[in-house]
């Protein structure tokens, strides 16, 4: 692991984007599936997922996070989500906020599988990451 002892704790934030491309008629349907509501899932494995992220990451710190949110929005086409991670630490939270996007859209993937086998993770990416002195 890197080694961060010597750097200054700060309030650390990161925004990272998932999106999954599906079927208008899936799109449609995400909070009503035969294995539940896709979108309530997805939100919630989003922030389990960024508290277990360096049980997950290889040499990735191990976090106290102080906040997660992840919000998974119908669209079109598919569905956008957002996942925020934010902490008070010597390194940031973009792992975290990368793997709560990730999970999330897999989840709604696993959940909707079955009607739509067309489905694809178009893209996850870190949209933002902040770092304000403490």
């Amino acid at each position: 692991m890197v080694d961060v002892g010597g750097k200054e704790i700060s309030r650390r934030r990161a925004t990272a984007r998932a999106t999954l491309r599906t079927a208008p008629e899936t799109a449609a349907r995400l909070r009503d599936l035969p294995k539940g509501d896709a979108l309530a899932a997805a939100e919630l494995a989003g922030v389990m997922a960024a508290k277990r992220t360096s049980e997950l990451i290889p040499l990735c710190h191990l976090l106290s996070l102080t906040h997660v949110e992840v919000r998974a929005e119908p669209v079109e086409e598919g569905v956008e989500i957002v996942a925020t991670a934010e902490t008070t630490a010597q390194t940031g939270v973009e792992m975290e906020a990368l793997v709560a996007a990730s999970i999330a859209a897999l989840t709604v993937y696993d959940m909707a599988k079955a009607i739509d086998k067309e489905m694809t993770v178009a893209e996850v990416r870190l949209v933002e990451k902040t770092k304000e002195p403490q």
